[in-house]
């Protein structure tokens, strides 16, 4: 990690701006925070969507959202219109919860079509996807299976976790879902990377983004690190 630079690292950042009682203030500071570090993305309360674009404006850091949040029991036909308004205020990724019940019901068919759905609408508007298990409710068995279908639909990340869960980003995880996803899927850590060594820890495990709230003191502690 000794070429790691702080851009590298900042670029890895999805700063999360999800919480129920932050206000529409706190959601204009977290952009500006956001804009500072140069961070990859805010992940944003759905109906500030609108007021982050324009917030975000010119700063290269792109505005995403959440569909299906945080429990994925919504109907699909629910989560594809999230989707699509989450888009037409201007979002370029979503980070979609799957139907964890049907998860582990094993209907697998269910599962498929749900996260196919918001792919194919989030696909053909130029969006990403980001599709969260909540891995602290799941089996292995049900998490390999996850990342087979995520595959087979060409999703571009796979997530731990909404970051509400009991759990947040193991290694366990971190390394099974790295293993048993194609290449072209990347791995997103959500919940529990606090710290300067743990980023170089999960980006070690292959993780491309990090989805956390202490965005601020965790680059400023690589600064440190960094000698910058």
């Amino acid at each position: 990690m000794a070429d790691v630079t702080l851009a590298d690292l900042a670029k890895m950042f999805d700063h999360s701006l999800l919480q129920p009682v932050m206000t529409d203030a706190d959601l204009e500071a977290g952009c500006a925070v956001a804009r500072e570090y140069g961070v990859a993305s805010v992940c944003i309360k759905p109906y500030a969507v609108k007021a982050a674009v324009q917030w975000l404006a010119g700063s290269g850091v792109i505005v995403g959202t959440v569909i299906g949040f945080p429990h994925g029991g919504h109907l699909t036909s629910i989560k594809v219109a999230e989707a699509e308004a989450a888009m037409a205020d201007g979002a370029t990724e979503l980070d979609m919860v799957v139907n964890i019940g049907k998860v582990l019901s094993g209907d697998w068919d269910f599962v498929a079509a749900d996260i196919a759905a918001v792919v194919k609408v989030a696909h053909a508007n130029g969006a990403k996807v980001k599709v969260i298990f909540e891995n602290c409710f799941l089996k292995d068995e049900h998490k390999e299976k996850l990342c087979e279908i995520c595959g087979q639909l060409n999703v571009d990340w796979v997530k731990t976790s909404t970051g509400y869960g009991v759990d947040g980003a193991t290694d366990h995880d971190l390394q099974l879902m790295r293993r048993c996803s194609p290449p072209h899927v990347q791995v997103k850590a959500a919940g529990g990377v606090r710290t300067y060594e743990r980023l170089l820890a999960v980006r070690a495990m292959g993780v491309t983004r990090v989805g956390a709230t202490a965005t601020k003191a965790i680059l400023d502690e690589c600064k440190r690190n960094l000698g910058l």
